[in-house]
Formats: C-alpha cells, structure tokens, sequence
C-alpha cells in the first residue's frame, strides 16, 4: 500500500483536476446558455425569410424552378452529392464528434464524384488523417458560429448547386433533443422541396406588389438568405450540442473525481493510522529493550 505521503500527492493531483472539469463545466454552461439566446433572437428573421418564400411562390409558382429542380433523370452514381458535415473544434465532449464523423462515414464519402465540405477542426483533421478529400475549406472556427460565416457557406453550395456541380446537398450535424440527449441529424439543404415552405399568414400581400427589377430576381435573392438560415441553425445547434455534451462530460469527470478523492481520503487514514501505530509499538518495544538493559 502506498505511504501516506504518496496519497496526499495523489489527492491534490486529482483536487486540481476537479477544479479544472468544474470550471470548463461552467463555461460550457455559459455559452450554452448565450448560443440558445442568439438562435431564439434570429428566429422570427428566418421565419419572415421563409414566409415572404412561400407568398412569392404562391404569386409566381415558376421562379423557384432552378432551386426546387430534383434532377431525376440522374440516377445512381450519376448524381453527385455534397456533404456539409459540422463538428467542434476539440474534444473533451463524450461522444459528440464520433457520433457525427461515424454518420458522415456510414455515407457514401468515398464515392469519386461526392464532395465533402467541413466546418470544425476534429472532422477536418479527421477525414485528413483518412485521406478523404476535402473539397472546399470552411476554415472557420466552430466556435460562436456568426450569420457571416453561414452565409459564406450558402453562397458556395448554392453556387455548386446552380451550375450542376452537385445535384443534392445534406448536412450532417448534431441537434440537443433536451438537455441529456443529443443526436447527429443527416438532413437534406438542396434542393428545396415546396411542401417545407409553408404559409403561416394566409393573407398574401405579394399580389399587389411590385417587384423591382423583377421577381425572379427577388426570388433568387432571397433563396441564398434561406439557405443560409438553415445552415446557421445547424451550425448554433451543433455549438449547443457540443457543450451540452461538454457540461456532461465534465460533470461526470468531476463526480469521478469526488468519488476518488473519497477513496484516497480513507486510504489515506488507513496509512497514517498503521504508521501512527508502528511508532506506537516501535516506541513500546524500544521502552521494553530499555528497561529489559537497565534491569
């Protein structure tokens, strides 16, 4: 058994851990907390961009032609398929970016004509290691993800997507069910389908209205900031993901670290009660020699 010196070291050791995993399970906390609020905050925008979709399509059904074009006379291999697969940026978050990188390579990545597009540096350094091909470099941090960099992204896969490049586009990414539950989500982006843009206002303004220079160009403006909508709600849920996996990896480091400290703490009596004894009876044997050598 170790002396009672080594389990005091032992103790601080796995003490300055647990103040470690404490304090990474409040920041996670923190900005958990901060990405809910800038998604609820962006919502009713989304909400509007989708809305105001809708009404133009109800007005002029054949400007959304191009963005809703299934392709269908392209089958099998014939049809090429972007992969937007967003991960974090490190670890220390259980199982969250196996969950996503175990998904994306349950797809067909290694297809020649399939594209990868990846947001977060453990997926890139990933696929890198795999020697899966990266199309393009998303080279953002995962980290406080910003409508900026969503729009980036939107612009490149609809552009791919407008000159036929890529006839589908999926994103892979982590949604929070609640908080002890997260899943990775395989969802289709391009091309849209009509039946996911719905009309809540029924009153269609839009047939009144006049279109400068044209709808179609309307249309075609609107379309990239709907796209980037979606993308920017993958990219918030993942971060929320992310540190809700995060907060629960720490806090069961934490309690496993409370749990050892425990252990330590009553082998740690147990030491230094057997070494308070053996002097106890060292004492007592060399008073017994003393007095066994005066006598």
């Amino acid at each position: 058994m170790a002396n009672a010196r080594e389990i005091q070291g032992r103790i601080k050791s796995i003490k300055d851990t647990r103040k470690i995993t404490s304090a990474m399970y409040m920041v996670s906390s923190s900005k958990l907390q901060k990405a809910r609020r800038d998604l609820q905050n962006t919502e009713p925008y989304f909400y509007a961009i989708q809305e105001s979709l809708a009404k133009i399509l109800n007005f002029a059904p054949e400007v959304g032609s191009k963005f809703f074009d299934q392709r269908e006379e392209k089958k099998g291999k014939d049809r090429r398929i972007g992969y937007l697969v967003i991960t974090a940026d490190k670890g220390l978050a259980g199982a969250y970016n196996h969950n996503v990188i175990k998904m994306a390579e349950e797809l067909s990545l290694n297809e020649e004509d399939d594209m990868l597009f990846v947001v977060g540096q453990v997926g890139r350094h990933y696929f890198e290691r795999k020697s899966i091909p990266i199309d393009i470099h998303f080279n953002y941090t995962a980290q406080n993800p910003s409508m900026n960099r969503a729009r980036h992204i939107a612009e490149k896969l609809t552009e791919l997507f407008l000159d036929e490049k890529i006839d589908e586009v999926f994103v892979i990414f982590t949604r929070m069910i609640n908080s002890i539950t997260v899943e990775p989500v395989f969802q289709k982006l391009l091309p849209l389908k009509e039946e996911h843009i719905e009309i809540k206002d029924k009153n269609n303004y839009y047939e009144h209205a006049d279109f400068m220079p044209d709808v179609q160009t309307v249309f075609d403006k609107i379309v990239p900031n709907y796209v980037a909508g979606f993308i920017y709600g993958a990219l918030i849920e993942s971060y929320c993901s992310e540190h809700n996996s995060r907060m629960m990896a720490m806090q069961t480091a934490t309690d496993a670290a409370s749990d050892m400290i425990k252990r330590l703490g009553i082998q740690y009596n147990r030491a230094r009660q057997a070494a308070i004894t053996q002097e106890i009876t060292e004492v007592i044997a060399g008073s017994k020699a003393q007095k066994n050598k005066t006598v």
